[in-house]
């Protein structure tokens, strides 16, 4: 209970910010309520995280609204299917700030569709809140005005945390990675690598697979030939349940 308190709490203040800072740069606006747009997955094996994220911003939005809004207007919530495809997400986020005027967008769980984002918020000086996505590029992607905010894990944190548990729990000396092949798998590909090498062990590689994949098993092989004591994978949940599922199976 206490940790979903944190968690409100959280949501409740990042909610605020966002949208007080939007509606102070945006005193033009006439409407009785304060639009912030949502772009995530609310279709296709990711959908649950959608609805999570749906429900999470909806609780804060009542709450916020209950006590009167921001600045005197109304929250409201619109939210936008990415499918899990970075276009459309840019497609998406593009239509709710120049259609539905929002005041500030919020991204879902997938580090590839946030990362192709992210230029067209700075690009048009719109904020933009990661709630789930952890791809390290996503706030630290060099523009000189970013715009983009985060409340969830950074893969460059992460990965010397995994790091470290392989270490501390396995005593791990080379460990190898399973990497699913996008953006998210390049920055925990990054960040797994400077964790290794600054913990002063070794790595026996990367192998990557693709999302639809079902089988792993040349990956592992080949890890498993170059000396690797364990594995890191680095997978959303339906890659993964897939696998461990087929290697349970056998």
């Amino acid at each position: 209970m206490a940790l979903q308190n944190s968690i409100s709490n959280i949501t409740r203040r990042v909610l605020l910010a966002a949208a007080a800072s939007a509606a102070l740069a945006l005193p033009a606006i006439a409407d009785d309520t304060i639009k912030l747009g949502l772009v995530a997955a609310m279709s296709g094996q990711s959908a649950k995280s959608g609805e999570a994220i749906v429900r999470g911003l909806s609780v804060a939005i009542d709450e916020i609204n209950a006590k009167g809004g921001v600045l005197g207007k109304k929250l409201e919530l619109v939210v936008r299917d990415d499918e899990s495809n970075p276009a459309k997400g840019v497609v998406a986020a593009r239509e709710l700030v120049q259609r539905e005027k929002v005041a500030a967008l919020f991204g879902g769980l997938d580090t590839p569709v946030s990362m192709a984002i992210v230029p067209f918020a700075n690009q048009n000086k719109v904020p933009f809140m990661g709630v789930w996505a952890a791809g390290t590029p996503i706030t630290r992607n060099g523009a000189p005005e970013n715009y983009v905010f985060r409340v969830s894990a950074v893969d460059a944190l992460v990965d010397k945390a995994l790091v470290a548990y392989a270490i501390k729990k396995y005593g791990a000396k080379k460990p190898g990675m399973i990497l699913i092949n996008n953006p998210w798998g390049e920055s925990n590909e990054k960040g797994l690598n400077a964790a290794v090498a600054e913990s002063k062990i070794s790595s026996a590689g990367a192998e990557k697979f693709e999302e639809k994949d079902v089988e792993m098993t040349s990956q592992l092989s080949r890890l498993k030939a170059a000396g690797a004591d364990s594995i890191i994978l680095v997978s959303n949940a339906g890659p993964a349940a897939r696998w461990f599922r087929r290697r349970l199976a056998k």
